[in-house]
């Protein structure tokens, strides 16, 4: 079953095309991949999903709704989080209160002042996010005083504590070591077998061929492959376009 449905979506910005009728669906519950080399449209997708950007055709539906038109709040609301490829932490907030903001749901500056007077069930899921992600001996740190792969864990747990249907997931291991990245692929292996449908861009195809059961790849804003990871690096386009001779 689909979570997520685009339809010819098209995104253009004067007269540059940064997506071209992109029709894909995201099955409920599964890792999905998005390739691509720069440029090719795959922020812009995720942008589009999240409200950041209106397409400018097109319908992206979630679980059959609408979202076009929507502001990222609201869709935020229904279910969908992200994380950034440049990671987007407020600096003079603490670990602890990034998770509990998440929480919130009349924006950061409603959720600021109530910060110390949140329920029980707030309180116990900042808690287990800062356990999954072994964050507890960073938890009352500003997020400034934070080694690099500290602040990608934060990020993700900031996302994860608002409990989505859907995680956008932009470059998750880009800055991390490889034991880092297998953590984290482990990690969400276990998300997804727990319901939670994830889609993700990444440029390291080794870990997308260990989490993604279907990977899709975009050229200059233009599907040009679909199908699982062994599938598309055998397809000429994807090799010409993104993956070179050597796949």
């Amino acid at each position: 079953m689909s979570l997520l449905s685009l339809r010819g979506v098209t995104c253009r910005f004067g007269g540059i095309t940064a997506l071209n009728r992109l029709t894909l669906d995201l099955p409920a519950g599964a890792i999905t991949g998005v390739i691509g080399p720069n440029g090719a449209g795959k922020t812009t997708l995720f942008n589009c999903i999240t409200g950041a950007y209106r397409p400018t055709e097109g319908e992206i539906a979630l679980r059959g709704e609408s979202l076009v038109g929507l502001p990222p709040h609201r869709i935020a609301r229904r279910g969908i989080a992200r994380t950034f490829q440049n990671i987007r932490l407020f600096h003079s907030m603490t670990v602890w209160e990034h998770l509990m903001v998440a929480q919130q749901g009349g924006g950061l500056r409603a959720s600021l002042a109530p910060l110390g007077l949140s329920g029980p069930l707030p309180r116990r899921r900042a808690m287990a996010a800062l356990e999954r992600f072994g964050l507890e001996p960073y938890r009352d740190r500003l997020a400034a005083t934070l080694p690099y792969g500290v602040m990608r864990r934060v990020e993700l747990a900031r996302a994860l504590t608002a409990e989505p249907a859907l995680l956008l997931l932009d470059e998750p291991v880009a800055g991390m070591n490889s034991q880092e990245a297998a953590d984290l692929a482990a990690l969400l292996h276990g998300l997804s077998g727990s319901g939670l449908t994830i889609l993700l861009i990444e440029h390291d195809m080794s870990f997308v061929e260990q989490l993604c059961a279907q990977v899709h790849v975009l050229d200059f804003g233009t599907l040009i492959a679909s199908g699982t990871p062994a599938e598309v690096r055998r397809i000429p386009a994807v090799i010409d376009a993104y993956l070179g001779v050597e796949a």
